[in-house]
């Protein structure tokens, strides 16, 4: 890790960057995580078991966490109680697509903040019980431990809220590039791609045919006509680190899902017959999500690395085996006991990770997001979703109360390595957070603990079970 002699001495610490030019990034590597369709409320309650660990209204040491008494506007006294659904649930799906959103939002009068008491009015796939969105993950059989164990020991954001209201594909254009706007002119119209593939079709991107998607427009409506191909032309966050010589790894199970944000963008693709055949995509997408720890293992971990994981470990509710827990843990502690080095230091010493979920999944949660100006209001924020982030330098236990979204992982990423923040001039720029509160860069890294986990990365190595995309709807 580069750093500015005597950083210690340093007045202005905390934000990092002193005006000595022999500074050049703080880590050398950092590796987004992507889970899938939960919020904080459903998946984390097993962080109240400590009494006053929690609190609607938290201090800087509380979790945000909502164990009772959730808004609902169909209940008869207005409120209902969580009910214990499995991770591995294979009974139903809330919907999360935009409409879903306006319903439990219930937003009135317009203008206004969500109510957050609509959760049960938005559709559902499968066998649903009535109040199929007051769903919570109980960890009787300790199947979330992994998760509790980095929240806990490293750092947690209270308020990380997905950056479009609406479900995976938009997710991901905004993980990846700050945007789900097909161009730039539209991003700053407040134009956006805000719904997954038409007619339910999970095969996306340049490379593929007939495919559209629902465009929104800066007043908050879809409607007949505003659709478009989902083949973008836009600067990506991988743009901006090529252009300052710094590499780049996308991880996913397939090319056209719509995880697999890169597809979407034509001069990463390149389509030819039906395939992306760009240079940049053979060689920065990785169509196995494993070979994240294969790479570890033999040094070859980028300068960034975004990770999607298979369906079997994605957290997605019908399609997970209940391994997300240890395919996350299992990346942390290859990371952790990594033996290799960038010069001096050691992976665990210079990279950092942040863990987050792309979207809430329908389920509920009781935090209300804020909503931009026009334009781009219309679509920004969504729902909160959980967010962990994980280095030798994050104090254990650390929780902060600032408003982050998915801008705040482009913020990051850009200051990390010493581009102007808001580079891309999209979510980049209208977020002012960027996730530097989480690192404590005047301590002297924390020694490493293995996150103890069912499955471990041999497991996830040497299983040749067919991938299933990480979302299916």
């Amino acid at each position: 890790m580069k750093r500015i002699q005597g950083l210690l001495s340093c007045q202005l610490i905390l934000l990092w960057f002193c005006t000595a030019p022999a500074f050049a990034q703080s880590f050398q590597h950092v590796v987004v995580i992507v889970q899938e369709n939960r919020t904080p409320d459903n998946l984390f309650q097993g962080l109240c078991v400590i009494p006053g660990s929690c609190s609607v209204h938290p201090t800087a040491t509380q979790y945000d966490i909502q164990t009772s008494n959730w808004l609902d506007k169909n209940s008869r006294t207005g409120v209902t109680q969580p009910m214990a659904v499995a991770l591995a649930n294979i009974s139903y799906d809330p919907g999360h697509d935009h409409k879903a959103f306006v319903a439990m939002c219930d937003r009135v009068p317009a203008a206004g903040p969500c109510k957050m008491d609509g959760a049960g009015s938005e559709s559902c796939g499968g066998t649903c019980p009535r109040e199929f969105a007051f769903g919570y993950i109980p960890n009787s059989s300790h199947v979330l431990d992994p998760y509790l164990a980095l929240a806990t020991q490293y750092g947690w954001a209270n308020y990380m809220f997905q950056t479009n209201q609406g479900p995976s594909y938009p997710a991901h254009q905004f993980l990846f590039g700050a945007t789900s706007a097909p161009s730039a002119a539209d991003d700053q119209l407040g134009i956006f791609a805000s719904e997954n593939g038409s007619g339910g079709n999970d095969d996306i991107g340049c490379a593929t045919s007939g495919t559209t998607v629902q465009l929104i427009d800066a007043s908050g409506i879809e409607g007949a006509g505003k659709t478009v191909f989902p083949c973008f032309e836009r600067n990506t966050i991988s743009d901006l680190l090529e252009q300052n010589d710094y590499t780049w790894r996308y991880y996913t199970p397939t090319a056209d899902n719509i995880w697999t944000a890169p597809n979407s963008i034509n001069h990463i693709c390149v389509p030819v017959n039906l395939a992306c055949t760009g240079a940049d995509w053979t060689a920065n997408v990785d169509l196995v999500p494993a070979d994240v720890l294969t790479d570890i293992g033999n040094c070859k971990l980028r300068n960034v690395s975004w990770v999607i994981p298979t369906g079997q470990n994605s957290d997605h509710p019908q399609m997970n085996n209940g391994g997300g827990p240890s395919w996350v843990a299992s990346i942390v502690n290859a990371i952790g006991n990594s033996q290799c080095k960038d010069g001096a230091n050691s992976y665990w010493d210079d990279t950092a990770v942040i863990i987050t979920w792309d979207d809430w999944g329908g389920w509920y949660d009781h935090e209300p997001p804020k909503f931009l100006a026009y334009p781009e209001g219309g679509f920004q924020y969504g729902f909160r979703v959980p967010c962990i982030v994980v280095s030798a330098y994050t104090p254990a236990g650390y929780i902060n109360n600032n408003h982050q979204d998915f801008g705040s992982i482009a913020r990051f990423i850009e200051v990390n390595f010493s581009m102007p923040q808001g580079a891309l001039h999209f979510a980049d720029a209208r977020n002012g957070t960027n996730f530097l509160d989480f690192f404590n860069m005047s301590q002297a890294p924390r020694p490493f603990v293995t996150i103890a986990a069912p499955l471990g990365a041999k497991y996830f190595i040497n299983d040749k079970s067919p991938p299933l995309p990480p979302d299916n709807d």
